[in-house]
């Protein structure tokens, strides 16, 4: 007659005895670990969090925005909250451009005739494989990023005007309110050395193209030139003490 052998189970599922002698002479596979749920974590309550300047310097813009009615018992909190807000939204207004950036025909009007009235376009006609492109080129991108609320874009010569002379290049058009304000026509025409500061020099000598986006409103072409001279006398100061201090080190 066969012998039968039953193996029960409990409600939790965990073995019985029979389980745990075959487990010791390996018949069956160790025991599994019970399951345990994580331990409940409440979410965080937002109004729980201390009211301070770290908890304002988490905010977006728009959250800082909407604490407009929160804070009316706090006055240190709310001058703080609007020192934010206006921090940020400077920071996004010299953040406006800060680079080159290469457009198509098809793109002009509406980058460049269609700015806004407040915005400076500076637009480069140039071709690939022209030295004096290039030469002009590099020092447009460090003005891109020293005047990021000006906009300097540029754009294949004959994408832009069909036809254009080659020995034209490089050319560059002012635009504002949709006009064109001013063009200079080849590289000879920032001098016999093509630098920064003397395209920003030429830039600015009519109108206050170069705007770095620090000073409230337009500035006028005569505080733009200053400071046009000045960020140069810093170039050059910097530039004598890293020379002076590669000196040192030889």
């Amino acid at each position: 007659m066969a012998e039968y052998h039953f193996v029960y189970k409990d409600v939790e599922g965990s073995s019985t005895q029979w389980d745990d002698i075959q487990r010791k002479l390996g018949n069956l596979p160790p025991k599994p670990p019970a399951f345990k749920p994580d331990p409940f974590t409440p979410a965080e309550d937002e109004n729980s969090k201390p009211k301070d300047k770290n908890w304002i310097d988490h905010k977006t813009e728009e959250q800082l925005e909407d604490l407009e009615d929160d804070l009316d018992d706090d006055r240190f909190l709310q001058e703080y909250r609007r020192k934010r807000l206006a921090e940020m939204k400077k920071i996004v207004k010299i953040a406006k451009f800060g680079s080159i950036i290469p457009i198509s025909g098809s793109d002009f009007v509406r980058e460049v005739s269609q700015a806004p009235r407040d915005v400076w376009v500076v637009v480069t006609l140039y071709k690939d494989g022209y030295p004096e492109c290039g030469v002009l080129m590099q020092c447009l991108e460090e003005l891109a990023t020293m005047y990021p609320a000006t906009k300097f874009v540029k754009i294949i010569s004959t994408d832009c005007i069909p036809n254009y002379p080659d020995r034209n290049l490089p050319t560059l058009l002012v635009y504002n309110n949709g006009a064109v304000k001013a063009n200079y026509v080849g590289l000879h025409t920032f001098g016999r050395r093509c630098t920064p500061e003397g395209v920003a020099m030429i830039l600015c000598q009519s109108d206050p193209v170069l705007n770095d986006g620090q000073s409230e409103g337009e500035a006028s072409r005569e505080a733009v030139l200053e400071g046009v001279r000045k960020r140069f006398i810093e170039k050059v100061i910097t530039q004598h003490e890293n020379d002076d201090d590669g000196s040192a080190s030889d």
